[in-house]
């Protein structure tokens, strides 16, 4: 089939460029799998030109080198992980907490809300009064858990019913 396919060309030559081709695929469409996929036609090209083997076999070799260097990159892969620049990127609850917030709607009985940005969250801690600042010290589903911050010098409390 090689053979039949691209004339008269050794089939290390074949190999060879489909190495080639699946190392520009991963160029142009980065994922780091067909990397390893190439690696293999690379290896595969060594051994047919190496050994006398037949296409059936050059397809074999190819498979086994195909799962050799596919789980070769995951394991090389897994004990070097790349850690985030920032690992609270997509994690908005987890980014709120140590901001220090003004209650918008009196904590009482454990229960109240805080404006955070734009909204506004529900919140669980002592009891508080609106516009008294509290530190957001933890999250538990969409409830935000509060401590009160003392006075904070240079801002003034917003007046109750003011948001």
């Amino acid at each position: 089939m090689i053979g039949g396919l691209f004339g008269d060309i050794h089939p290390s030559i074949f190999w060879g460029i489909l190495a080639i081709i699946l190392a520009a695929a991963e160029l142009l469409a980065p994922g780091v799998f067909l990397i390893w996929v190439s690696l293999a036609a690379a290896l595969t090209a060594g051994a047919v030109l190496l050994l006398p083997i037949g296409e059936p076999f050059q397809w074999l070799a190819f498979a086994i080198f195909s799962a050799l260097s596919i789980s070769g990159g995951r394991l090389w892969y897994l004990a070097r992980p790349v850690e985030p620049e920032d690992p609270l990127l997509n994690d908005r609850t987890a980014r709120l907490i140590g901001r220090t917030v003004v209650v918008t709607q009196a904590i009482s009985h454990g229960e109240g809300r805080v404006r955070v940005d734009d909204g506004s969250w529900p919140v669980s801690g002592p009891d508080a009064s609106t516009g008294s600042y509290v530190r957001i010290t933890g999250v538990s589903g969409s409830i935000l858990t509060v401590e009160p911050v003392p006075e904070m010098p240079g801002i003034a409390s917003l007046p109750p019913g003011q948001t």
